[in-house]
């Protein structure tokens, strides 16, 4: 946050964060701090796990700027990479900016996560035909008209990322930019418990059948 606002004197910047039923780590000191620390800070809470797709709808949903941001907890990706993200929707006007892997990222993520991770990609290049096949990179921005896209999404889980771009992809009146982004350096990621692939199989079906 104090390095956004450093790099963008001139831009109020709004911190909105939710804890999808997440007990570890978390007290009222911790987040009270947040609040002091930062006057535009908000807190988002719910006792049940959810899913990342659910919680960021209801981090969206109160947003009252006229652009949005999302990204995970851990901000794993380069302050430049999020100054790109506003830079794309700020002066050239798109609709959603979409992050998207530079070819460094894979180097960081464990094999099976990486072999999902590119068989989704050519799943929705060659199915779907998506304007960006790149889906769930966990940065991306959009302004008014991408914010209630995204509000309309359903999928709870992994997949809401890829089904808020195929929406966007057929809405012709939606301007869609791919912003290549970088990690941090020594980020890692954890890798993907076999299960999910179940979970996420059918949602893939459900996108497949879904109106746009």
């Amino acid at each position: 946050h104090e390095e956004l606002k450093l790099q963008l004197p001139s831009t109020n910047i709004h911190l909105i964060l939710v804890n999808d039923g997440s007990s570890k780590g978390i007290n009222n000191d911790l987040i009270d701090a947040l609040k002091k620390q930062i006057p535009s800070f908000q807190y988002i809470e719910y006792a049940q796990n959810r899913g990342k797709g659910y919680a960021l709808r209801q981090g969206v949903a109160a947003v009252q700027a006229p652009f949005c941001i999302y990204t995970d907890v851990d901000f794993p990706y380069t302050t430049g990479s999020i100054i790109k993200i506003i830079q794309t929707l700020v002066v050239n006007k798109s609709d959603i900016a979409a992050g998207v892997k530079d070819a460094n990222y894979y180097h960081h993520v464990p094999a099976f996560r990486r072999f999902i991770s590119k068989l989704l990609r050519k799943s929705t290049a060659s199915i779907l035909r998506l304007k960006v096949t790149d889906t769930q990179c966990g940065l991306k921005g959009f302004n008014e008209a991408g914010k209630k896209v995204f509000l309309e999404t359903t999928i709870d889980r992994y997949l809401f990322d890829l089904e808020f771009v195929y929406l966007a992809s057929g809405n012709n009146n939606i301007n869609i930019v791919p912003v290549e982004i970088e990690l941090k350096p020594n980020v890692l990621f954890s890798s993907m418990r076999a299960g999910i692939l179940f979970t996420e199989a059918r949602n893939f079906i459900k996108i497949l059948f879904k109106k746009r």
